[in-house]
């Protein structure tokens, strides 16, 4: 954009020419003609003085600055593109205030970032420490003299193998988040009954819920319930929700997978009436490496990347993960995915007795 420095010497020069010719017609006895000489000079002189002078030194050095401003900024509009009418001055002021508020925002979000960087090294290198150690320790051991009793060794060798086997699964789970979050693993994307999806999966986890004395329950009487998705990673969804399930609930209790049709997409729940979350607890079980009474979930196994993960392959489904919890009373954690396109059938309602497998 250009300031119109014409239009300024134009009115400048009207003003200045009109009073010449006020102060000119108080002289007695003066003619038209110097009067009208002196109007044409001022008028003449006053235009080409200011329209140099705002030219030259004013409106120049300021379209210098707007280019400069635009170099930084690149293809951002800039506030002299939305707004022509602004004063030059006032202009620069508000681009300025603008590019500063935007460079603040952008150092406040590297700062976070660095913040959370540092956070996630540190709870890596935490978590890493105690299978590696723990291994250390028994491989150690058995150098010192233990591997000699055959009993010893063998049990120093399972646990040491146990501590390795955890290790290899942060380090998969890491590498998993690290990937989704990257970009380098994409979901594929298909039509598939997530019914058929669940009931695999109890298939998988039956024999540790009967070990645990927990109840696994599904619906018996739906028909199939095509959505579409990434068959593998909401396998990896439900799979880590259901063992949560089991996990975190007493003997004698139950975990049950429920399904719920709105609209276009399908509901999609896990519910235990297990031990439950704290309320102040809520807002940061996906966190990563975040832990409910951090020391008993240890001892349950885990690397604590299990719900972050959900959490991230669902933000690629442009899905959420919800949770409802009542501490020592249970919880529910839900999502939901887009019904197939061809799918559009109403399920048969069931009995509250015989709605669970």
């Amino acid at each position: 954009m250009r300031f119109n420095s014409r239009a300024i010497a134009l009115m400048l020069a009207l003003c200045i020419s009109l009073i010449t010719i006020a102060f000119l017609s108080l002289v007695p006895n003066i003619s038209a003609t110097p009067i009208i000489i002196a109007l044409l000079l001022s008028f003449f002189s006053t235009y080409i003085l200011v329209k140099l002078v705002l030219e030259f030194l004013f409106f120049r050095q300021i379209e210098n600055i707007y280019d400069s401003l635009k170099k930084v900024q690149g293809s951002e509009p800039t506030i002299m593109e939305k707004g022509a009418s602004l004063n030059p001055l006032e202009g620069i002021n508000r681009e300025i205030s603008s590019f500063a508020e935007t460079k603040r925002r952008e150092i406040e979000e590297l700062k976070e970032k660095e913040n959370f960087r540092r956070e996630f090294i540190a709870d890596v290198s935490h978590e890493l420490k105690t299978p590696i150690f723990a291994a250390q320790g028994f491989v150690h051991t058995l150098l010192d003299g233990a591997i000699n009793d055959k009993d010893v060794r063998k049990k120093f060798l399972k646990k040491a193998a146990k501590s390795l086997d955890a290790l290899d699964l942060l380090v998969q789970d890491i590498l998993t988040i690290s990937q989704i979050e990257s970009g380098e693993i994409k979901m594929h994307f298909e039509n598939f009954d997530i019914l058929d999806l669940c009931h695999e999966i109890i298939d998988q986890v039956e024999e540790k819920a009967e070990k645990k004395g927990v109840e696994l329950k599904i619906p018996k009487k739906l028909k199939p319930v095509i959505v579409n998705g990434d068959y593998r990673r909401i396998y990896q969804v439900m799979i880590n929700l259901i063992i949560n399930a089991i996990k975190y609930t007493k003997k004698g209790g139950w975990a049950k997978i429920s399904f719920k049709e709105i609209g276009d997409k399908v509901e999609i729940s896990a519910e235990d009436n297990g031990r439950g979350i704290p309320e102040s607890d809520l807002g940061r079980i996906f966190e990563r490496f975040y832990r409910v009474e951090k020391s008993r979930s240890r001892e349950k196994g885990g690397t604590g990347l299990g719900l972050s993960i959900v959490k991230h392959i669902l933000e690629r489904h442009e899905s959420e993960i919800f949770v409802e919890s009542t501490y020592k009373k249970g919880s529910k954690f839900y999502f939901s995915l887009k019904k197939a396109n061809y799918i559009d059938k109403v399920r048969e309602e069931w009995d509250e007795d015989d709605e669970f497998a």
